[in-house]
């Protein structure tokens, strides 16, 4: 993790390489030096995460962050963009035991809710063509994959279908040729033959071909466990031959692009998933009990502590363990309940737990750690939305544009990243199978907030006078301000988000917004606010803005001077018209302004959007713009056609006369996913010059009157 601070410096030197150099005299020829420097010590500092730094070497990471987020600080007091927050981390103990061991020793009776999984399994095994196929099996840390897929490789069916057989561990620190050289004597010793003499010397391609020979026109199953990369597959498969034999390779990987990239061309997939509520239910009390039953009194709490494993069979044998040393009374298990985050780091039963969860953060690239560490924001069990999540990793810097890809894709690729390696869940998808929302396991979250706690990359206010770091930077308050300290000074924080709060006293607002001049994420989503304070337009560096559901009626006046605004979001609000003033925001990109109410005894929504002025066509960035109430002033549907980067469009009380002049707008807007189009009461919607719809169009929605529509 040590790389992250610097790779973050590298890219936004190279960044201002390009754009801001003509501001200082000489400065080029110093910034290309410090980038030089920072680059010869990058492959030291990788070598540094790999092998799991000394104390001496921490600290001096963590010294080098601290002068690199001074200086963008600095720089920031004069109104300029340079660096991006890096990360360091916490590494793991030096030891700690590994339970995928024990899954393989692991008794028939201590397990539950494998029969269907592993009936499925074998299924694909034995049956089928007599093409080599793989089976990847892919799920997240701690579900128990080894454990199945150890029963499938003992049972009986499988044994005797096949004439040889071998299991081989991958994990992250793989070497090639000591996995072959183990595949080799098992699959030797399965046969009671020598192995072949100077293995230990062989090279690599040598050693395969020792396996590729045995393994020829023979029917074999090969287990590989614990697959974290594609280039382990790559090195590995062509050693396995496919003599049409009907021979079987089977993976487990907590990544579900490599289950899907290992099982090609042939092959099966299988998700496995958390255990059903009744097999949880069992599984905890035979380890908490030692039965299959729980005593009334703690009936309740032993519900709870169970939801918070969510399925998680690791999670559920471990705390299963943690309780049965307990005394079976409710104020014990009410303390565990209360105190899991801490006993995370205390006991060594849960440390363990812990410990194989953090294999799947440490193995993420840098890049994608501050967007996981964000997760850490939301309260627990709370739904997040990914466009909302997308749009905050764009505000911190942590996407940047790349060849043909805008930041906003970028961010998308990396939830569907970490989606893929079984770090964050998906809750919800749209109707054209996106991912709508999505939530973090309770245990995943807990390492991610003593992750954000070891690298003051946020502090959460969730208790009375909450006691934080100093130079806080990122702060969640959960249901009260008065969790934040009084004399706690705010003016390094550069994002802020509040959850659950009842009131805002007037007079915080507004010591608050005299304090945090460095701001660049301000997330009031449902705070009770009737009026945003003016001293918000002095947030010059304010890239994210959201008021969405609060009771606001109007903006502050000189909002044009946030001029590195991104996204606006005030839907929900009450406001309803928007000044000329906004058209400043030259770098403005999402523009969310609307209310919708469900009307009693109906399916349908009241809609409503914002008046706007002539002018938005100005906005030449936007990429979302919802939903413009062009009803007062008609001539703004053509200004649409100079929006040329829109993605997303919602448009509302058009008249017919209207529908050739949008028809042209729409026709200029090649990067369009969503369209949304509402008539006035009773007004023909007419849509009948528009060609062809744009060629990237996902989803349509039209409301009104519809004559004719030739496309």
């Amino acid at each position: 993790m040590a790389e992250i601070a610097v790779n973050f410096v590298l890219d936004r030197l190279a960044l201002f390489l390009e754009q801001e150099v003509n501001l200082f005299r000489g400065v080029r020829r110093k910034v290309k030096y410090i980038k030089d420097e920072l680059q010869s010590i990058r492959g030291f500092l990788r070598d540094v995460d790999a092998r799991e730094e000394s104390e001496e070497v921490k600290a001096w990471i963590q010294d080098i962050k601290a002068k690199i987020i001074d200086v963008r600080e600095r720089r920031q007091g004069y109104g300029l963009n340079l660096l991006e927050q890096g990360f360091c981390s916490k590494p793991m103990r030096d030891s700690w035991h590994d339970h995928r061991l024990d899954a393989l020793l692991l008794e028939e009776a201590e397990l539950v809710g494998i029969d269907k999984p592993r009936k499925k399994l074998i299924g694909w095994l034995v049956e089928g063509g007599s093409r080599l196929q793989v089976v990847s099996v892919y799920g997240m840390g701690g579900l128990g994959k080894t454990t199945l897929v150890k029963k499938v490789y003992d049972h009986q069916r499988v044994i005797e279908h096949f004439q040889h057989h071998a299991w081989i561990n991958v994990s992250q620190s793989f070497k090639i040729n000591e996995l072959l050289i183990d595949m080799i004597k098992k699959l030797f010793g399965e046969i009671r033959q020598p192995v072949p003499q100077g293995l230990d010397t062989m090279g690599e391609v040598a050693i395969k071909m020792i396996v590729k020979e045995f393994l020829q026109q023979k029917r074999y199953v090969v287990i590989v466990d614990d697959i974290w990369s594609i280039h382990a597959w790559e090195a590995i498969k062509y050693a396995l031959p496919d003599s049409n034999c009907g021979s079987r390779i089977m993976v487990t990987t907590r990544s579900s692009d490599i289950a899907s990239y290992c099982k090609e061309p042939n092959g099966h997939v299988y998700n496995l998933e958390s255990l059903a509520p009744k097999d949880s239910w069992t599984l905890f009390c035979n380890k908490a009990f030692q039965e299959n039953s729980c005593p009334p009194a703690l009936q309740g709490l032993s519900e709870n502590i169970l939801k918070r494993c969510g399925g998680l069979p690791l999670a559920i044998v471990a705390i299963g363990g943690v309780l049965s040393t307990r005394e079976k009374i409710a104020t014990e298990w009410e303390m565990v309940h209360r105190s899991l985050g801490s006993l995370l780091e205390i006991n060594d039963k849960l440390e363990s737990m812990k410990n194989i969860l953090l294999l799947s953060y440490n193995d993420l690239p840098y890049y994608l750690k501050p967007c996981l560490l964000y997760l850490g924001i939301f309260p627990e069990d709370y739904l997040i939305g990914s466009l909302r999540l997308i749009k905050l990793w764009t505000a911190e810097g942590f996407v940047r544009e790349k060849e043909r890809m805008t930041a906003e894709e970028v961010a998308e690729s990396h939830l569907y990243e970490l989606i893929s390696r079984s770090l964050i869940q998906v809750a919800e998808r749209s109707p054209i199978g996106k991912v709508k929302r999505c939530r973090v396991h309770d245990f995943i979250r807990e390492i991610i907030l003593s992750k954000l706690r070891d690298q003051n990359f946020g502090a959460i206010a969730i208790q009375h006078n909450t006691r934080f770091l100093e130079k806080v930077r990122r702060l969640s308050i959960h249901n009260s301000v008065g969790n934040v300290p009084q004399n706690n000074s705010l003016s390094h924080l550069r994002s802020l988000f509040m959850f659950g709060l009842d009131t805002i006293p007037k007079s915080y607002v507004n010591t608050l917004f005299s304090n945090i001049r460095l701001l660049s994420v301000l997330d009031l989503r449902d705070a009770p606010l009737e009026k945003i304070p003016n001293e918000i337009v002095n947030l010059f560096h304010l890239r994210y803005l959201s008021l969405r559901r609060t009771k606001i009626e109007k903006l502050p006046r000189n909002i044009g001077k946030l001029l590195n605004l991104r996204t606006l979001d005030l839907k929900g609000t009450n406001i309803r018209e928007l000044s000329s003033d906004l058209f400043k925001l030259q770098w403005l990109r999402h523009l969310i302004v609307y209310k919708d109410e469900r009307l009693p005894y109906s399916p349908f929504c009241d809609l409503r959007g914002f008046y706007c002025k002539v002018g938005i066509g100005s906005l030449v960035n936007l990429q979302e713009l919802s939903f413009m109430d062009v009803r007062q002033v008609g001539s703004i549907v053509r200004e649409l056609g100079r929006l040329s980067q829109l993605r997303e469009l919602g448009i509302m009380e058009l008249r017919r006369q209207d529908g050739p002049e949008l028809c042209s707008s729409i026709e200029k807007m090649n990067n369009l996913r969503g369209l949304n189009v509402k008539s006035l009461e009773e007004e023909v919607l007419d849509l009948q010059f528009l060609s062809s719809p744009p060629l990237l169009l996902q989803q349509l929605q039209l409301r009104g009157n519809l004559e004719k529509l030739d496309f």
